[in-house]
């Protein structure tokens, strides 16, 4: 094997890649990354996969023999990182093809790596269920639930996001059991959902829960792109293969049943608070400050005597402190805690000026959303039971 290739390319390929490096691997080769040269092609391949999260990615070189070895991650990454960026690295293995050389206009570099043959390939999906997202509404999706997944593995299910298409329609949700993100999108398949022949022609809606840790990989690639290219999701076996460009994601799915979350919100509210968002998120990181030395809680409040809402935090020993916020309020007097970092991390995936804080009783759900909200977003927060 031996090609030409941009220094610059080739290290933000494997920045990409080796977040699929397993950190404790299992076996020496999943510590490695696979570098296939195509000479039909001119292209060069990267692929990272830790046996649950692959990452694939190609770039354009000059290949003058085809040929595939897996190198140190860590190791190559940083070499190439270090090279001059005006420079265009050389990258040749030897007879056996068990050592690689890398030559740079500075200098240049052996490194003894492995057979392509060790190294796993990635699942890929032929049959089972395919659909085509608009990258735009599945980063929006990404962005407005992962944020909620739980990080406690006990709670395996929780971790990741629960994704359900429908004809066009894509529903995102993600839940710790604390609170809750949900985020509806009309129109986020570029065609109806196709599924393989087993399946009925007309197709049907499926469901799929896919580990938190998988979809932000997702996420950061949809960022990066300049086009509004669609993306292929494939699901079969418990595997999901995200295909875009010259880039793959794949991933396991997680096992089970998603719990039933549309019944956690309720159907009314007896009470509401109209704010502006940008205030509101900067009177709670104030009062945060106070918060975080004890419990972070944060108690809300209003009532239809004044048009202002409250917000107090008292740290005991350490000191207490409040806020007014201009607020339309509707509904008897209420007041209400919270854990604010819960309801920040809610507040800061809105994009809108005002929101609504929806509320029924102290001690039940509360729903924060968009008041101008043309994407169905819906964030579910449980308030903290406080002593009187």
């Amino acid at each position: 094997m031996k090609l030409v290739c941009s220094q610059a390319e080739l290290n933000t390929a494997l920045q990409l890649v080796s977040r699929a490096v397993a950190s404790r691997p299992t076996h020496p080769v999943l510590a490695n990354v696979l570098l296939t040269a195509d000479a039909g092609t001119d292209r060069l391949s990267l692929t990272g996969f830790d046996l649950s999260l692959g990452i694939q990615t190609a770039l354009t070189a000059s290949v003058e023999s085809s040929g595939a070895i897996t190198l140190p991650a860590r190791l190559l990454g940083e070499i190439v990182a270090r090279l001059s960026s005006d420079s265009p690295i050389t990258l040749a293995t030897d007879e056996a093809g068990e050592q690689v050389e890398l030559k740079s206009s500075s200098g240049s570099y052996q490194m003894r790596g492995m057979s392509a043959d060790d190294f796993p390939e990635l699942p890929l999906v032929e049959s089972g269920k395919a659909v085509k997202v608009n990258a735009r509404a599945l980063l929006t999706a990404l962005r407005g639930t992962l944020f909620a997944s739980s990080s406690d593995e006990a709670k395996q299910l929780l971790t990741g996001v629960h994704l359900h298409f429908d004809g066009k329609a894509m529903e995102a949700a993600a839940t710790d059991g604390h609170r809750l993100a949900v985020l509806s999108l009309a129109d986020a398949l570029a065609v109806e959902t196709t599924v393989s022949s087993e399946m009925d022609d007309e197709g049907e809606n499926f469901s799929v829960t896919l580990p938190s840790r998988s979809l932000r990989e997702v996420e950061r690639l949809i960022a990066g792109w300049r086009g509004d290219d669609q993306v292929s999701l494939f699901c079969d076996k418990g595997q999901v293969v995200f295909l875009a460009a010259d880039q793959v994601v794949t991933s396991r799915t997680l096992d089970g049943t998603y719990p039933n979350y549309r019944q956690l919100i309720p159907d009314g509210f007896a009470r509401s608070f109209d704010v502006d968002r940008r205030a509101f998120i900067a009177a709670l990181e104030r009062i945060a400050v106070l918060a975080d030395q004890h419990n972070n809680v944060v108690k809300v409040s209003g009532d239809n005597t004044s048009e202002l809402l409250q917000i107090s935090a008292d740290a005991q020993d350490v000191g207490s402190g409040s806020e007014s916020l201009s607020a339309e309020f509707t509904g008897d007097a209420v007041q209400i805690a919270f854990n604010v970092r819960y309801v920040l991390d809610g507040l800061k995936v809105m994009d809108s000026d005002r929101i609504v804080l929806r509320c029924n009783a102290p001690t039940t759900p509360a729903i924060i959303s968009p008041k101008d909200d043309d994407i169905g977003f819906t964030y579910l927060v449980m308030p903290v039971q406080i002593r009187s």
